[in-house]
């Protein structure tokens, strides 16, 4: 009795160092939602550039820039629905949104993210496209990678794979739009979906 009682004890203090040191109150609602953001703001691109191509127009700088609002577009509503569903979980399980937890996620996934969105800034202003979608998907992996030491280590899984089709796309530039739909979209809906049947439905 004493031996189940001992086991207990420390199962429960390792669940509390778990918590202490984790933000584990990520939504998997706000991923399959990411996931969906990216395959309609794909859809719209991919319209637009190819009615572009087919009524003869030059995909110029014009063009581009469109496809890069929509970007920005996909990652704003994406980060706003993430910090919406993750605070609502987070209150719902009585956890602080921003603690020291949360602060190092933030900082962890950033670092990574911010040093990729630089370089790429940097790449396309030099007049070089080509490796775009292989760039995003590995530092967006990254930053996953990193980030997952301070949460749900779930999350390391699918920057693997992130970093995984970035790699493979590098290889195969000319198919990087449909790496990007299959990194961003496809693969964000899985892992939510995965996610939130797995942690969410407690």
């Amino acid at each position: 009795m004493e031996s189940k009682d001992y086991l207990k004890d420390i199962s429960e203090i390792k669940n509390l160092m778990n918590k202490s040191s984790r933000f584990i109150s990520l939504s998997g609602l706000s991923g399959i939602l990411a996931g969906i953001y990216a395959l309609i703001g794909a859809a719209i691109a991919y319209y637009i550039v190819d009615n572009s191509i087919r009524g003869y127009l030059i995909l110029d700088g014009k063009i581009f820039a469109i496809c890069m609002f929509i970007l920005a577009l996909i990652a704003f509503f994406s980060i706003v629905t993430g910090i919406y569903l993750t605070t609502r979980k987070a209150k719902k399980n009585g956890e602080k949104i921003w603690d020291s937890s949360s602060k190092r996620l933030l900082v962890s996934f950033l670092i990574p993210l911010v040093t990729g969105g630089i370089y790429i800034l940097i790449i396309l202003n030099q007049g070089r496209y080509g490796h775009t979608a292989a760039l995003m998907l590995i530092f967006y992996g990254l930053a996953l990678v990193n980030a997952s030491k301070y949460s749900i280590g779930d999350i390391k899984y699918l920057g693997l794979t992130d970093i995984i089709l970035g790699l493979i796309c590098a290889f195969l530039p000319s198919y990087g739009f449909w790496f990007w739909v299959l990194g961003f979209g496809f693969m964000h809906i899985v892992y939510g979906t995965w996610m939130h049947f797995k942690y969410d439905r407690n």
